[in-house]
């Protein structure tokens, strides 16, 4: 059972040749076998997971199943669930209970799935490896000797997706965190166009690129899960009206329907260093496209090559104000001072670890009065810049390829300074910055037997035709994903 996709698992759950209460149980079984080795969540939910697997098969009996009825599920740590621990990660936060469900979390509830815990994750979701968790990294099922990272800030969901302790789960991608671990371990990750998916009740980091999303094994499983995520709400004022994204089925082909599409790829890209695998795999995905009957033409993102210290400006400023909220007062840790001001000073130095503190000092300085026009206002700038060049780019294609990464997963205790771990969100950053949707897919194995991923990027809200050529790179690299496989049982 644990090898199912979702889309296998909804079949044999809807003819009853499984119960959602044995899924959920060889879930659980998988959990208490590899969930500490993998590190993959913070807290597991065995009793509601059980209870809402009881709830699918009373419903199935009925005749009255809903959407993910009995999916198990994992759910990244910065999603509030009412009644369980939400840490972001964070000592500040690591005894944190809400008393509210974000919108998210309520609506895979409402969709039936099963809760099997809440996934680890980067401190505050900042970081490339996962690394900065408060509850120590989580580690790749690939290769598992070897301890490679699953990537971060969403490290957690693709490690427990990988490797078979969830079905599929969710993720945020603030500059590539659902991109690029899902990348490196052999999964679709899904950053939907800004504002499709509700932000309410996630923990922020940086408001205006913050961007929920799933993580699933095949595009398939990734389009019923965002199909789950969208739509709008009103509670959120960043979420998008009058937009949504529903797949009933399978995703129909894109590709050889007698309609050319036309494909871009970024000449500013090109002279980009990456591994020589990436470099193969990239040239035979876009020739097995261009077989398929795509146009493969080049587009010119001027300024995408500036969008890393655009980013790394923008991105910690917002944290900064985002952050301010956490001072030992209404809720999270307390550390007791002299006074108020040395309450707040010992709080945020007990509460949060080296990484957020480096990226809140760095936002504070930017929108300091002597900084703001000088970096603020210009890294806003270059990303209108950038907004604007992918906007005049999709008058020349339909939709744009690039890699999701320069080379595969690397060894947890890889010795990277702060600035090598940034130089790592170089090819998703850009989507951030301007809203676009954009997937990454395995595009196949690395000479070193670890996976290689590949993105697809669109205009906003054309999630669907992105779904849709990512699904066809999917099935042109061939990639056996199975956590069985993965795992070497």
């Amino acid at each position: 059972m644990i090898d199912l996709t979702i889309v296998e698992a909804l079949k044999k759950l809807k003819s009853r040749e499984i119960s959602a209460t044995e899924l959920t149980r060889a879930h659980l079984s998988r959990i208490e076998k590899f969930g500490s080795e993998l590190n993959c969540y913070i807290t597991t939910t065995p009793e509601r997971a059980l209870a809402d697997a009881a709830a699918a098969d009373e419903r199935y009996a009925a005749g009255t199943p809903r959407v993910l009825d009995g999916i198990p599920i994992a759910m990244k740590d910065l999603f509030a669930t009412r009644g369980i621990r939400t840490t972001a990660a964070s000592h500040m936060l690591e005894n944190f209970v809400p008393e509210y469900e974000s919108t998210i979390s309520q609506k895979y509830i409402d969709a039936g799935t099963v809760l099997l815990g809440k996934a680890n994750l980067d401190e505050f979701a900042m970081g490339t490896f996962s690394k900065t968790s408060y509850f120590g990294a989580p580690v790749s099922p690939w290769q598992r000797e070897r301890k490679l990272t699953a990537g971060g800030s969403s490290g957690g969901t693709t490690s427990a997706v990988a490797g078979g302790l969830a079905m599929g789960g969710t993720g945020t991608d603030t500059g590539g965190s659902i991109r690029f671990p899902a990348s490196i371990t052999g999964l679709v990750g899904v950053k939907p166009t800004y504002g499709l998916c509700s932000r309410w009740g996630c923990v922020a980091f940086a408001s205006s690129l913050d961007t929920p999303g799933p993580i699933a094994r095949t595009v398939d499983d990734a389009a019923i899960l965002l199909s789950i995520m969208a739509g709008h709400d009103p509670k959120d004022s960043t979420s998008a009206p009058n937009q949504n994204f529903h797949v009933e089925s399978e995703l129909e082909p894109i590709l050889g329907n007698g309609k050319k599409l036309r494909i871009g790829i970024i000449k500013e890209f090109k002279d980009v260093e990456i591994s020589a695998d990436m470099k193969k795999l990239f040239e035979t995905r876009i020739a097995d496209m261009k077989s398929a009957g795509a146009e493969i033409v080049e587009v010119s993102i001027p300024n995408i090559l500036d969008a890393l210290a655009a980013y790394y400006i923008i991105a910690p400023a917002e944290a900064s104000s985002n952050l301010a909220r956490y001072d030992g007062v209404r809720y999270g840790l307390r550390v007791e001072g002299s006074d108020i001001y040395d309450t707040y000073k010992k709080t945020r130095a007990a509460g949060f670890g080296e990484e957020v503190q480096r990226r809140m000092i760095i936002g504070t300085a930017v929108l300091s009065s002597e900084s703001y026009d000088v970096y603020f206002m210009q890294a806003a700038r270059v990303r209108r810049l950038i907004a604007d060049a992918f906007t005049r780019a999709f008058e020349q294609c339909d939709l744009i390829v690039c890699p999701a990464g320069a080379g595969t997963a690397m060894p947890l205790d890889s010795d990277l300074s702060p600035l090598e771990y940034y130089a790592l969100d170089l090819f998703t950053v850009a989507m951030n910055l301007a809203g676009v949707p954009a997937v990454s897919t395995p595009a196949g194995l690395a000479t070193n037997g670890l996976p290689l991923g590949m993105q697809v990027v669109g205009r906003r809200f054309d999630d669907l035709r992105v779904l849709q050529l990512a699904k066809h790179i999917q099935q042109f690299a061939g990639v056996d994903n199975r956590p069985t496989k993965i795992m070497g049982e």
